[in-house]
């Protein structure tokens, strides 16, 4: 009968402890990045009794414990927002942060700028990630695909000016292309050049069927002037020709270098069939290929599937700034909670690690989806439904303490 005790106290301290973790659990429903735990038991021995056979025993139980608390696994479902600094990870691995005393790790990926143009999360600790050598200030000083990533030890708090300014990059070359029909005697062929100072000029070439022609093929007279964009100032001005053979291939072009503003400005108007031709019966058109930028402004940050921080400019222009870090664990299990969605590496979880790729490189690991959260990964039902069997749990253990009690009054009235 005292057993009878020792297990219902057992089994309602047990329930008591897992009512209180589904109930949290269920709490949290709306909370992001949240991760659910579980409650796991074992039972309690009191000893062995042996039977005739030696060679059987049986143990005999007075109750259950919690063995362990264990975090669940599955992925939560996403919800759209409509903040690029919203963000969710499509896949295994956790975000870092930190505020400066130790790191952390989540999977809640609502952040946001603080007054120093940190990312932060809601509760102010700053998003980990690798920050681009490429801003000096409020200036880009090099456009970039990508940000390699730096080791996980190196990782730190990303910085995003509000305000960036990219300079211009002078033209330096223009490959023209495109066909000129001997049925026209004056064709215009144009580009946009970039001058040192950012302005956009306008270069234009005016092609005149050559007086005096070979027996075979086709001379062009060429004059080149670079002009201002409202054609009012004129910079410089050059004049050369280009002469095809009788299937309207180049055979060899002279336009001598343009001065852009001090800049040399190389012109090439292509080799054989590749760049300028001279065909009959096909209708004249062109195209022209240059390098070069205006300066620009900053229009705004986003982040793609690989976490690139990616700056976009009024200019057309994009480069990527920094990279956010996605990190793993041998044993996500290990994680110790912090707090509701805060966790941090223990010597169970093993050191946080990056993935590479076949050539060494860190990757993320995982796709990572801006102007999206990350639900809590508890299915409300199946929470509702856990706390209904635990609650009958308990009640069954508190019941059978009840019985114990009334067996033992029973008995001390029949020894009256």
């Amino acid at each position: 009968m005292n057993q009878a005790f020792y297990t219902g106290l057992s089994g309602m301290k047990t329930y008591q402890y897992s009512l209180d973790v589904t109930s949290n659990n269920l709490a949290n429903i709306n909370t992001v990045g949240f991760r659910a735990d579980s409650t796991e038991f074992s039972t309690l021995f009191e000893g062995v009794l042996h039977t005739a056979q030696a060679s059987s025993s049986n143990s005999v139980g007075v109750g259950s414990q919690v063995q362990a608390t264990a975090m669940t696994q599955t992925y939560g479902s996403f919800m759209q927002t409509d903040s690029a600094t919203d963000l969710a990870i499509a896949g295994d691995g956790w975000f870092g942060v930190t505020s400066g005393a130790g790191d952390m790790y989540t999977r809640a990926g609502a952040f946001t700028f603080d007054s120093d143009r940190n990312l932060v999360s809601y509760d102010g600790m700053y998003l980990l990630g690798t920050m681009g050598s490429n801003i000096n200030g409020n200036i880009m000083t090099e456009i970039t695909d990508t940000t390699p990533m730096g080791a996980p030890s190196s990782q730190s708090k990303m910085t995003l000016p509000e305000n960036l300014h990219v300079n211009a990059e002078p033209t330096s070359y223009i490959n023209f292309s495109g066909n000129l029909t001997s049925s026209e005697t004056v064709i215009h062929q144009s580009s946009t050049v970039i001058s040192p100072n950012g302005e956009e000029n306008f270069l234009l070439l005016e092609y005149t069927k050559s007086a005096q022609q070979p027996q075979e093929g086709i001379v062009w007279d060429i004059v080149a002037t670079l002009k201002s964009k409202d054609g009012e100032t004129v910079y410089d001005t050059q004049k050369g020709s280009a002469r095809f053979d009788s299937r309207g291939a180049i055979e060899r072009f002279t336009l001598p270098t343009f001065n852009n503003d001090g800049v040399p400005l190389n012109i090439n108007l292509g080799v054989a069939f590749s760049g300028v031709t001279s065909i009959d019966n096909v209708e004249v058109s062109y195209a022209s290929e240059h390098d070069g930028r205006a300066a620009g402004d900053l229009v705004g940050y986003s982040i793609n599937t690989n976490g690139e921080v990616i700056a976009s400019f009024d200019n057309g222009v994009s480069s990527s700034v920094g990279r956010v870090a996605i990190f793993h664990f041998g044993n996500d299990q290990g994680l110790e909670r912090v707090s509701g969605t805060h966790f941090q590496a223990s010597a169970n979880s093993g050191d946080p690690i990056f993935y590479t790729d076949e050539a060494g490189e860190y990757v993320v690991g995982a796709d990572l989806k801006s102007f999206t959260l990350e639900n809590s990964n508890l299915q409300y039902e199946n929470g509702l439904t856990e706390l209904i069997i635990l609650q009958r749990a308990l009640d069954a253990n508190a019941k059978s303490i009840t019985t114990g009690d009334e067996l033992i009054q029973k008995a001390l009235d029949m020894d009256a």
